[in-house]
């Protein structure tokens, strides 16, 4: 099977965006390919963390993988820093990678915007981000829109090395959602939702209790007029619920406009609400119980030595083709 690739860093607060863009799409795929699933703590540090909350991060990222339905016998979770591979293989596609590709990452520019000081770090993510894709021969790297230029850079210094090197990396293909790859803010619909975000209205937390879930839908911002229908352009407010709905409900769009046919926003905020809490209480106790598990940690352990057993040997396929063994 070609192997997939794909990360999540532990920081800010996971949400409904992040289950339905990423989380769930992984579950789906770890039988369908030899799957390789990260907890990015290395990219986590191109900002300030506090040790001890990113040490809390790793741990119920883990544990919300594992409730979302990752099998460890089927799928690889591991964390970044335990596999020091990533790290050396990042200086080496340093060395690879210019100045000019890399000022040209939108993210660099939306994330070191307004700051007084921005880490080298953020700089060269993109290339950590690279070296943790290539490592894997992964073939397959489900993202969201917003990373696309990150895999395409990853693919230009794949192709890059092996031009140089000969063939030592598998150039990977980017693979994003046809439809949910992006949830929106429950108070500004024009935005994505952010597990960044400082304003808790604007999404739905997997650890938010169920009064909380039903109070963020009921009070989420929608559009002038009384039509319900799927028009992001348009109705951005009343599309984002539509497809908060339609995904976790596994119903079509056009079947719910139809439902909601001459009916309220009302109708929709509370159906859509009771559908959430459907899906994600049940989420939000797996989660609470993995973190409370003993065989939490074990399974971190045992993905990074499956992971590094990997890694050494592209790592190593690397480093000869440059001449350092």
């Amino acid at each position: 099977m070609a192997r997939v690739f794909s990360g999540i860093q532990p920081s800010g607060i996971l949400t409904i965006g992040n289950y339905l863009g990423a989380l769930k799409h992984f579950v789906v795929r770890q039988a369908q390919h030899e799957a390789f699933y990260c907890i990015v703590d290395l990219h986590a540090l191109t900002l300030p963390q506090d040790p001890a909350a990113l040490r809390t991060q790793v741990r119920t990222l883990a544990a919300v993988y594992l409730a979302a339905g990752l099998e460890p016998s089927q799928a690889t979770l591991f964390v970044q820093s335990q596999v020091p591979e990533h790290s050396e293989l990042a200086w080496l596609l340093q060395c690879m990678s210019y100045l000019g590709e890399l000022g040209r990452m939108t993210q660099f520019k939306e994330k070191g915007e307004g700051r007084e000081t921005v880490s080298v770090g953020l700089y060269t993510y993109p290339v950590l981000q690279a070296a943790d894709i290539l490592l894997y021969d992964t073939a397959l790297v489900p993202v969201g829109e917003d990373q696309k230029q990150h895999i395409e850079l990853c693919r230009d210094i794949a192709l890059r090395f092996n031009q140089r090197y000969g063939d030592v990396f598998v150039v990977p293909e980017h693979q994003i959602p046809k439809f949910g790859a992006r949830i929106m803010s429950l108070d500004d619909p024009s935005k994505k939702m952010s597990k960044s975000s400082p304003t808790p209205a604007s999404y739905i937390s997997l650890l938010d209790t169920p009064d909380a879930m039903q109070k963020k839908i009921m009070r989420a911002v929608t559009d002038t007029g009384s039509e319900i229908k799927y028009d992001p352009e348009h109705k951005p407010g009343v599309s984002n619920l539509l497809v908060i709905n339609a995904l976790l409900s596994d119903r079509s769009l056009a079947s719910l406009e139809e439902l909601y046919a001459g009916k309220g926003y009302g109708a929709l905020k509370k159906d859509t609400a009771e559908v959430v809490v459907a899906v994600l209480e049940p989420l939000r106790r797996r989660i609470l119980d993995y973190l409370e598990s003993p065989e939490l940690d074990g399974i971190i352990s045992a993905g990074a030595e499956k992971a590094r057993a990997v890694a050494a040997v592209t790592l190593s396929r690397a480093q000869k083709a440059m001449g350092l063994r």
